[in-house]
């Protein structure tokens, strides 16, 4: 009698938990710190025109995150899970819900500025090796419509590898992606450290410091908020108080922005050791981290330069005016190479925990089915390869300037043409949405605490319920005046994310989801 051979299949791959405290703290302070903080003061400064302000702005801001980070935190330790914010969507509302956060993330939120920071990155390392040039053309830009156009400089190009790269080593397995954001986040907290204390202990300007603190709070040099609904009238900051709040909430769109990512470690938790501790203590140390070094940076900025070199920094690069007043020639030199270290470690972050929502959506049957497999090194492969071919196109694609006539931009020197990032619109029409997200999740807090009352908490999210409910108080309050002023930026946002809506619905009639192991 013949046996019959039994053919087994391969046990399924798990994530490996390695990322201990220190790890998940610095992939959510490595996410966050990217070139926001060397660049976004300018136009803040211009928009609501004071000192005091200025500090005002990025303070809320850091109050803002961090009550977010602390509401997240429950979550987190509720549902441990790989896809983090997916996960919460998913279980406070329903699967659509979910599914229009991953949609929106891999479309533009995650994929688009993986592309403006490699971009950014690319940008400083040309003033260290001029070839890399935003017109320096290895194909010239070939125009699409009146408003597009594609091109491959040889600055888009050195993003891409910069995408290509990172993308590579994170398909290798946690550890090295791990030990490259260790690395880097710690080398950038440290110039963030050097330039506080060059700019507030040992070279502070003694005409600048008493220009801006003996003037703290009246606005001067102010740039007009004009609203994009042309019945609505522009105000200033300097034009009373609803002038103020209004350039306030606007101002917070680039402070936010350079906030934003923290919660990127919540993807990632199917490979942090004690999730339910670590994640949440995380989010507190990560978050609270950046906001002390974004407000004293600004400090910084403050003690080395008056308001009005602020609001007019070239190209709007205020950390290089600051330093370049301590270091004069050497300025330049110095941020760029500061800059590139920081972004550099702020991809690393973002590539490595976007694919991990991805993998989370293909276990509910929601993404493509080969997403939510792991390689043999126990990471999304293929979820990362995804999300690296669709960051590099979004770097391709540019947008067509134009003057306020409607004529087409040209350059003073060459004379040829200028050309914008198509990425940059995107995440503009998204800032809108995302704020939409972080409302609907910390709503689904409250929600939970209805739906599950004996779930397992091991943390409680801090000042509940008043914390939380005032951070959806001053978020909607910033997405109100965001949708009257700010209106060609909302809308587009609103239509990505509800693009997604037909999507959901053609992939939720495939096969059934997998089973979903965590780790």
């Amino acid at each position: 009698m013949q046996a019959v051979e039994t053919v087994t299949s391969p046990p399924e791959k798990h994530f490996v938990q390695s990322l201990g405290l220190l790890d998940s703290t610095m992939l959510v302070a490595g996410s966050m710190i990217g070139s926001g903080i060397f660049i976004v003061s300018a136009d803040i400064a211009r928009q609501v025109g004071s000192a005091g302000w200025l500090l005002a702005v990025w303070l809320v801001t850091g109050a803002f995150t961090v009550s977010a980070a602390l509401s997240y935190g429950e979550l987190a330790a509720m549902m441990p899970r790989a896809g983090g914010q997916y996960v919460y969507l998913r279980e406070a509302y329903n699967p659509l819900c979910g599914f229009l956060y991953g949609w929106t993330l891999f479309l533009v939120i995650q994929t688009g500025t993986i592309a403006a920071v490699a971009v950014a990155f690319a940008r400083y390392f040309g003033v260290l090796a001029p070839a890399i040039s935003p017109t320096a053309w290895i194909v010239p830009p070939i125009n699409l419509s009146a408003n597009y156009a594609v091109s491959l400089s040889t600055q888009q190009f050195a993003a891409i590898l910069i995408i290509v790269l990172l993308t590579f080593i994170n398909t290798r397995g946690i550890q090295i992606g791990k030990l490259i954001q260790n690395v880097f986040t710690s080398a950038k907290t440290l110039a963030l450290i050097a330039l506080i204390l060059i700019g507030v202990l040992f070279a502070r300007n003694a005409d600048a410091v008493k220009a801006n603190f003996s003037d703290l709070w009246i606005p001067r040099g102010v740039t007009p908020i004009k609203p994009d609904l042309s019945f609505i009238s522009s105000v200033s900051a300097g034009a009373g108080v609803f002038g103020l709040l209004i350039a306030f909430c606007v101002a917070q769109v680039g402070s936010l922005f350079s906030s934003d990512a923290w919660n990127n470690i919540t993807f990632t938790a199917g490979e942090v050791k004690q999730p339910r501790r670590n994640i949440p203590l995380s989010l507190a140390a990560g978050t609270g981290l950046v906001t002390l070094l974004y407000l004293l940076s600004n400090v910084a900025y403050l003690c080395l330069l008056p308001l009005d070199k602020i609001q007019t920094a070239p190209d709007d690069r205020v950390a290089t005016a600051a330093i370049e007043t301590v270091f004069s020639g050497a300025g330049a030199v110095i941020m760029a190479v500061a800059i590139m270290v920081s972004t550099f470690g702020c991809n690393n972050g973002l590539i490595l925990a976007g694919a991990r929502v991805y993998y989370a959506m293909a276990r509910d049957g929601l993404f493509f089915k080969a997403t939510g497999k792991l390689n043999a090194r126990s990471v999304p492969a293929f979820g990362l390869v995804l999300q690296c071919v669709w960051t590099c196109l979004l770097v391709l694609p540019r947008t067509r300037l134009r003057d306020t006539a409607g004529t087409p931009k040209l350059d003073p020197l060459t004379g040829m043409e200028q050309y914008g990032n198509l990425y940059s619109n995107l995440l503009d029409y998204v800032v809108f949405a995302v704020l939409i997200f972080y409302v609907l999740t910390i709503f689904g807090l409250f929600i939970l605490r209805r739906k599950r009352p004996d779930a397992e908490r091991p943390y409680r999210a801090f000042g509940y319920p008043v914390v939380p409910a005032l951070y959806i108080v001053v978020a909607s309050v910033i997405m109100l005046v965001l949708l009257f002023y700010k209106t060609e930026t909302t809308w587009p946002g609103l239509l990505i994310v509800l693009a997604g809506v037909p999507i959901y619905f053609l992939w939720n009639r495939r096969a059934a989801p997998a089973p979903a192991p965590d780790r």
